[in-house]
């Protein structure tokens, strides 16, 4: 961190915006500067996202909040397949660096170094959202103390938001009821979760569950086949 507290690192500078940390597959060539990989070889430079899902989440991010800065740690790559310890070393590194990590991502079973991982986080600072399925069982991190657990709601315009059953937030996802096309779903809906949130910091930064949950516009279970008008 600087002088002022604000947190900064390899292709993450000062700004007015929070700093975003991405675990996910890479990013766009022009928000790769300073990005990191976490891959089954070990840790080294980032590539590019030979996925496109990284590069999807991170372009909601910036619709939302064009003022963040974004830093990328790369766990997947040419399959969505990873681990949970690279998964925690990603959260390691970006943790002193950014005020916001995103998980665009699920894991079926608690591994204790990532639960150790998203508790350093959290203790340093950061604001976890990680995606969750909106029904059926829990996935980790989302299932953590204190991440904010995140997923897609059909129901949902682009500035609206849910509450869901076990206090999952959801959000707008680019779902096929609401006209979306290509990826949607909890991955793109906890993205549209982590912009609510960038793009008004650093005002939903100090209880950012709480914040997110003050503005649910449909609090339970969205009924499938039942669609905004």
């Amino acid at each position: 961190m600087d002088a002022r507290g604000a947190r900064t690192g390899p292709g993450i500078g000062p700004g007015i915006g929070p700093r975003i940390g991405i675990v996910d597959s890479g990013g766009p060539a022009v928000q790769m500067s300073g990005a990191r990989a976490f891959l089954a070889e070990g840790e080294g430079p980032a590539r590019p996202d030979r996925l496109g899902h990284g590069t999807a989440v991170a372009l909601m991010i910036r619709r939302a909040a064009p003022q963040a800065a974004i830093l990328h740690a790369q766990v997947f790559d040419d399959r969505p397949v990873t681990s949970a310890e690279r998964v925690a070393c990603a959260i390691r590194w970006l943790s002193p660096r950014c005020d916001l990590i995103l998980l665009s991502l699920g894991l079926a079973a608690d591994r204790a170094v990532l639960r150790e991982a998203c508790a350093g986080a959290r203790a340093e600072g950061a604001v976890l959202v990680a995606s969750s399925p909106a029904r059926g069982a829990m996935c980790w991190p989302a299932a953590y103390p204190g991440v904010i657990a995140a997923t897609g709601d059909a129901r949902c315009g682009w500035d609206e938001l849910s509450l869901l059953p076990q206090c999952i937030v959801g959000a707008w996802c680019a779902s096929p009821e609401r006209g979306g096309r290509g990826m949607g779903g909890a991955s793109l809906g906890a993205a549209r979760v982590a912009g609510h949130l960038a793009a008004h910091w650093p005002e939903a930064r100090t209880d950012a569950a709480g914040w997110l949950a003050a503005r649910a516009v449909h609090i339970g279970a969205e009924h499938r086949g039942a669609v905004p008008a």
